[in-house]
């Protein structure tokens, strides 16, 4: 059986501070640059994963790669991308949602398999990921990585299975759960993503050049256009030939796009599930100055997924938006923390305060979500420091009160601090004179597709892919 991870305390892990999605991707398919313009795309997508980043590259006979710790610039430089020689090639940068933070867990994936050699980034979670893994082993797999993507090449494997099309569709006929996808053959590009669309993952061209992304920002970088989203259940074949799409045989095929990609995820610039995300998150800060109005002199964002939910409210309230809270954008994946004293250095490193700004005033301060209220409680302490008369805070969504399966980074529901406290007990907890969320009904009608196609598990606790009817498809195909 599956272990249950929506009941388990301890199957998700956590983390210190901020919510973390899994990764971004990008493909490039014929240009003689590919190294290059993967890393642009990766550089576009830092925001999805700090911890490692990596690039696999083709010339259509032998695949180079390389993957390392840290930050896209820190990765990758001159000499590294110099040696990565080929027309076509996939990027990867990560956080880790499975598999532990170390390098053999960095992305793409590279093997060299009974068809050849074949290179895969993921995005996302796969939800039935132990009960196949446990399978692949019984049969004699031997697995070099702890991340379930490794899973899907192992699928692809199989002997009956007679070419690299067949072997992809049929391995993602198996998996369930969250997942963007690209693979890299010496012949194709192939992105695929899940019949639920819980990631967004978008097809772009430069001329005759065709790309792939988690997200439109990073064809901007280049000045591509974006074509169209790839289809939830989709898998599109890349090559000389052209453009190939399939479909993945699934018994679910209800869309659940992730909307916290709109409230926190993704880049405010980019276009996912069919609308701006700068857009959707003015709206959500409209709503939430309907829903929860304050009496205050300024508001102001915790940048920088703050800023334009924060600018909805000030428009929708008329009480001026200000600059309070200074974000430091250099900070890298691990800094040396004093050993003694300043208990909230993590706080203080990442943002500073304007004093002259905060002093004497009362104040909104706009954020995307509160997951353990840490960060949360010193923000507010370092508020009424700097001088702040009165400090309200602004949820632009839902208290969360589950944890995610399918891909965000949330801690165990026992360490949500919606589900430990009410909300007179929060309010104390955190030290602040009101705090207000966005209602869940509220979130759904700032975006535009039917409420239906949207995962809010992390809120409603309603999960779209149940591991009760996940163990059940098991146990009569397996």
């Amino acid at each position: 059986m599956t272990k249950n991870l929506f009941q388990s305390g301890t199957e998700l892990r956590t983390h210190d501070s901020e919510l973390k999605d899994k990764c971004g991707v990008f493909g490039v398919f014929n240009h003689p640059d590919a190294a290059y313009l993967a890393y642009l795309g990766l550089y576009a997508l830092q925001h999805r994963g700090e911890e490692s980043a990596g690039i696999v590259v083709s010339d259509g006979k032998k695949m180079c790669s390389h993957r390392d710790m840290g930050h896209v610039q820190d990765v990758f430089h001159g000499a590294v991308l110099d040696r990565l020689k080929g027309d076509r090639a996939i990027g990867h940068v990560r956080y880790s949602t499975t598999g532990s933070s170390n390098l053999k867990n960095a992305q793409p994936i590279l093997v060299d398999y009974s068809r050849g050699e074949i290179a895969l980034g993921h995005n996302g979670n796969l939800v039935n990921a132990d009960i196949l893994r446990s399978e692949l082993e019984a049969y004699g797999s031997i697995f070099q990585t702890t991340t379930d993507s490794e899973i899907i090449i192992h699928l692809m494997a199989k002997p009956s299975l007679r070419n690299i099309q067949e072997g992809v569709v049929d391995a993602l006929a198996r998996v369930r759960g969250a997942y963007s996808l690209v693979f890299l053959t010496h012949e194709y590009l192939i992105a695929a993503r899940d019949p639920q669309g819980f990631r967004p993952l978008w097809l772009g061209k430069i001329g005759d050049t065709y790309l792939v992304s988690s997200e439109t920002c990073a064809f901007d970088i280049m000045d591509a256009e974006s074509v169209r989203e790839i289809e939830p259940g989709e898998v599109l074949f890349i090559s000389a030939k052209g453009l190939k799409s399939e479909k993945i045989p699934t018994f679910n095929s209800k869309a659940a796009h992730c909307i916290f990609e709109h409230v926190y995820f993704s880049r405010p610039d980019s276009k996912i599930f069919g609308e701006t995300v700068h857009t959707v998150r003015e709206k959500l800060g409209r709503q939430l100055a309907i829903e929860q109005p304050a009496k205050a002199d300024i508001v102001i964002p915790v940048p920088d997924s703050g800023n334009s939910a924060a600018l909805g409210f000030s428009q929708q309230s008329k009480i001026p938006l200000e600059v309070g809270i200074i974000r430091n954008h250099y900070v890298g994946r691990t800094f040396i923390q004093p050993s003694q004293g300043i208990r909230d250095f993590k706080v203080r490193v990442k943002f500073n305060l304007v004093k002259e700004v905060l002093k004497g005033k009362s104040i909104v301060v706009v954020d995307d979500s509160i997951v353990r209220g840490t960060t949360s409680k010193m923000r507010v302490k370092s508020l009424r420091k700097a001088g702040a008369k009165e400090v309200h805070l602004r949820i632009s969504c839902p208290p969360h009160r589950h944890p995610c399966a399918y891909g965000i980074d949330f801690p165990t529901k026992e360490e949500l601090i919606a589900n430990k406290y009410s909300h007179e007990e929060l309010k104390k907890y955190l030290d602040c004179d009101s705090i207000g969320y966005l209602s869940l009904e509220g979130m759904l009608n700032c975006v535009s597709l039917p409420k239906e196609n949207y995962c809010t598990a992390c809120w409603s606790g309603n999960y779209p892919l149940p591991f009760e009817a996940l163990n059940k498809y098991h146990a009569e195909k397996c």
